[in-house]
């Protein structure tokens, strides 16, 4: 059955916390609630009070009847445990009321830092972890984090309660107190051994449940690929199998926990019993009153309920541990991107360049090797190469998304370590291949880039983008709701708007990985349109796929396994004849305006001329 715990590793960031570091690590969330949280304290104190009144009252009652009843005693007894029991209702009442708020409260702020901490990570991160088990953290674990701060109440209450009730028995009888206590060993024995198992599979739970939710999260976003290719009968064969493993991971993990509390409640039981036959041996021969032994019988059931409840509901108590465990894992990990100094970065010339760089993402295989390569300001240089050349790379690093592990990056002779990367991102403007969309109009998504912007600065650059031409197209124009991942635009129609959100932000460096990759050629005319106004004195680094977009760059960087291996511009690495000559006539040839299907190689020069 090895088989059910394959893929529920701990991640590579998560850490072992001690019960000691998560329980301060939780009351430190609660500091700010320290008020609400000392009328909860007297509440409980209050309650245990009262809970512990109740019986003996009883008590006393049933002594004073056995020796004298009156109407008018029995009247008083009969309102003295109605009003501890109204008043017992009452404060607990409130102390659950202002636990619920108070751990909202904490929950609400848990849930803030996981969030920030999850979109303060680097890219890299998102690389290496699923989103769907990280989304997991973020809300399902926040949750069960609530439960440790209730029931971490409610065993306060029950610990109080316990003490309350011993003293009392104790007063009353020591030896039948203490041969009640004699069971509390075992059931201590039982609640430890149960804690080590409960940690390890309360982990597991909540990893399988992620894996689910990550599972669902890939198959909702590949849909359309697997309707086109008819996979749907293999995604839901994967997503069975997730859930076959949660399933049993869960059978077991319910096992674990169900089986303890029976086990509990015979020990406990036993203890009942010693009262039972001991107390009424007791009773009988006038060592103690009917009333004591039935203040016995009433308080052994408290006594042995909170160590049961406590044992017993230990598993969702490690539930919510493992829950805090997972999210404080999130929230310090260790981010990958250093930063020497945050200082801030002003106006930049975009003069870019790297210094005998050595980059790899995974310390297994090397991307780029004491690589040089700089730009000047203003300048717009298209890379091109074979995929994994390493092209991607050097964007991604120039957008600091990644930490390069040698050499240096200078912006404006400037270490990009030592830039305020805030600063610094709001001075980049990238534009990826598949653009990507957030719920909204089309004219939210502009002003994306700059959400200050007016409703006329959007509709300037909308209509300086392909003449604005592509707003014809929209039902609403800017009003257009671009539904969820812009799946209501084509894709041509989220390339324009993801232009004009990177000419309103008006960087100084722009990172283009080609976005007319997949158009029709009028969309391809509007977005070249679109690319020569911003390009305009601005430094461009273009993955190029497509010959319109190589014609276009100052300078042509040809790239092969990390290393430049040819640059110059389209005409003087063409008459080379070198390594971008091959791949024009391989990738590039076909997108000429001469280009004739099913016409064989065509030599440089014959290339040149036309």
């Amino acid at each position: 059955m090895g088989f059910i715990m394959d893929g529920l590793d701990a991640e590579a960031y998560d850490r072992n916390y001690s019960d000691r570091q998560l329980i301060g690590r939780i009351i430190s969330y609660f500091r700010p609630e320290l008020r609400v949280m000392l009328i909860v304290a007297t509440l409980i104190i209050l309650t245990s009070l009262l809970d512990t009144v109740f019986p003996i009252l009883i008590s006393y009652g049933i002594n004073i009847v056995i020796a004298s009843p009156t109407a008018l005693v029995i009247i008083l007894l009969i309102g003295a445990v109605l009003l501890s029991g109204i008043f017992s209702w009452l404060s607990n009442f409130f102390r659950q009321w202002l636990t619920a708020r108070a751990v909202g409260d904490v929950v609400l702020n848990l849930r803030k830092d996981a969030f920030n901490s999850v979109v303060a990570r680097d890219m890299s991160f998102y690389d290496e972890f699923p989103s769907g088990k990280i989304v997991s953290r973020v809300t399902s674990d926040t949750e069960d984090f609530a439960s440790v701060v209730t029931l971490a109440l409610n065993l306060i209450s029950q610990v109080l309660l316990f003490a309350l009730i011993a003293v009392v028995l104790l007063i009353r009888s020591i030896e039948l107190a203490l041969l009640a206590f004699t069971i509390v060993p075992f059931i201590a024995l039982i609640a430890l051994v149960f804690r080590r198992v409960a940690r390890r599979t309360t982990q597991r739970s909540q990893r399988s449940m992620a894996n689910v939710n990550a599972n669902v999260q890939e198959a909702i976003s590949g849909i359309t690929v697997a309707k086109n290719f008819r996979q749907e009968q293999n995604m839901y064969d994967e997503f069975k199998r997730v859930n076959d493993q949660s399933y049993h991971v869960n059978v077991r993990s319910g096992f674990v926990y169900n089986g303890v509390f029976p086990l509990l409640v015979l020990v406990a039981n036993l203890g009942m019993v010693i009262v039972v036959y001991f107390g009424g041996l007791g009773s009988l021969n006038h060592s103690i009153t009917a009333g004591d032994w039935f203040l016995f019988l009433q308080g052994i059931r408290i006594l042995w309920f909170p160590i049961t409840s406590i044992a017993a509901f230990w598993s969702q108590f490690q539930l919510g541990l493992a829950a805090s465990e997972r999210v404080f894992a999130l929230i310090d990990a260790e981010p990958r991107i250093r930063q020497t100094d945050h200082q801030p970065v002003g106006h930049l010339q975009g003069q870019i360049e790297f210094k005998q760089m050595f980059f790899s993402y995974d310390d297994r295989q090397t991307v780029l090797a004491n690589f040089n390569l700089k730009i000047a300001p203003g300048e717009t240089v298209a890379i091109v190469g074979h995929t994994g050349a390493g092209k991607t790379s050097i964007a991604r690093l120039v957008s600091r998304f990644y930490e390069f592990q040698g050499g240096q990056l200078l912006i404006d002779e400037h270490d990009i370590r030592s830039f305020d990367l805030h600063d610094y991102h709001q001075r980049l403007g990238i534009v990826p291949q598949i653009p990507f969309l957030f719920s909204g109009t089309v004219a939210d998504n502009i002003r994306y880039a700059r959400p200050a912007a007016s409703d006329e600065e959007v509709a300037y650059v909308a209509q300086h983008i392909g003449n604005g031409d592509w707003l014809d197209a929209l039902p609403e124009g800017l009003a257009t709701r671009v539904g969820e991942a812009g799946r209501s635009l084509s894709s041509g129609q989220r390339q324009l708007v993801a232009l004009a959100r990177v000419l309103l932000q008006d960087p100084s460096i722009i990172i283009l990985d080609e976005a007319t990759a997949s158009v029709d050629p009028l969309t391809e005319a509007q977005i070249q349109e679109g690319l020569d106004l911003i390009l305009q004195e601005r430094t461009a680094i273009l993955i190029a796929h497509r010959i319109s977009t190589i014609r276009r760059a100052d300078r042509v960087i040809v790239l092969d396994s990390g290393k430049i291996v040819e640059e110059g511009n389209h005409a003087t690495l063409m008459q080379q004849g070198g390594h971008y000559a091959q791949l024009y006539n391989t990738y590039f040839r076909h997108q000429s305006p001469d280009y004739k299907p099913g016409e064989g190689f065509v030599p440089v020069i014959q290339t040149q001329q036309a």
